[in-house]
């Protein structure tokens, strides 16, 4: 199997099931763990976006001119709160239509602890699964990236926003009780929602009454210290596969985000 890498796709069963894109095929990852598995990097690199060939990928995943020209590639992606579609300068605005002026949920998740973070409404679960969250809980459901940014930047001054993926990938972690960190953390913030609520609008902004969601994940065995393999140091990956957790493969060699090599061609053998 020979083809380029993209993140991998991934469902909400228990536990969690994987599949390794490797151009337009699927290899299933569950069966494969405690087995051999080789990925070897051919070293050409494509663009996710055009396809063109790049000496170096950007963005996770694509080439220089479309790093700069894409939305999906501008800052506001990384700092929501600093979407600029209002002012008209959106990069490309019919993907800002469908990508960012729509339905978002602000959640809190266990994963190397608790954090806070936002997502799409269709892309839950699949957010807390590529985060390696064990317990996820949409706690608000506002009208757009924009305003769910804001949202998080407040309540990122009490609980983190970022996964420690170090911490992520040694356990499972000690469960929480995602609902009474809500309960505590909500009306905190209480002030500032009603301040977004009577700019953008009181129907903006919904609370929710969700139970948790909890998420196994296929591992047989946690790595004990943390080892990265990175294509652009050693174009081969090999090892034993142990385990599958959030965008990553955890081999008895050390780990490897796929996400992080999307464009990446690579073949892959295994058994």
């Amino acid at each position: 199997m020979q083809g380029t890498l993209s993140k991998m796709a991934v469902t909400l069963e228990q536990p969690a099931q994987y599949a390794l894109r490797v151009g337009d095929e699927r290899l299933p990852l569950n069966p494969l763990i405690g087995q051999s598995l080789t990925l070897n990097f051919t070293g050409r690199i494509y663009c996710d976006a055009c396809g063109r060939k790049t000496s170096k990928s950007y963005s996770q995943g694509h080439c220089f001119p479309c790093m700069k020209k894409l939305a999906r590639c501008d800052m506001c992606i990384m700092k929501p709160e600093t979407c600029h579609f209002a002012k008209g300068t959106c990069r490309e605005p019919e993907w800002g239509e469908t990508h960012c002026m729509i339905p978002h949920f602000v959640y809190l998740a266990n994963t190397s602890g608790l954090k806070v973070g936002i997502t799409r409404h269709s892309q839950v679960p699949t957010r807390w699964l590529e985060q390696g969250a064990t317990q996820a809980l949409p706690i608000l459901k506002v009208a757009t990236r924009q305003l769910s940014g804001l949202v998080e930047v407040e309540l990122a001054k009490l609980v983190a926003d970022k996964t420690n993926w170090r911490a992520m990938l040694k356990g499972s972690g000690e469960p929480m009780d995602l609902q009474a960190e809500a309960a505590r953390l909500l009306p905190a913030i209480e002030e500032k929602l009603a301040e977004l609520g009577s700019q953008f609008g009181v129907e903006a902004i919904e609370r929710l009454d969700e139970a948790p969601v909890a998420i196994d994940y296929p591992v047989d065995c946690y790595p004990t210290k943390i080892a990265s393999h990175n294509f652009d140091k050693v174009p081969e990956v090999s090892g034993v596969l142990q385990g599958i957790k959030g965008q990553y493969l955890i081999f008895d060699t050390g780990v490897i985000n796929i996400r992080k090599f999307t464009g990446y061609e690579v073949s892959v053998s295994h058994g």
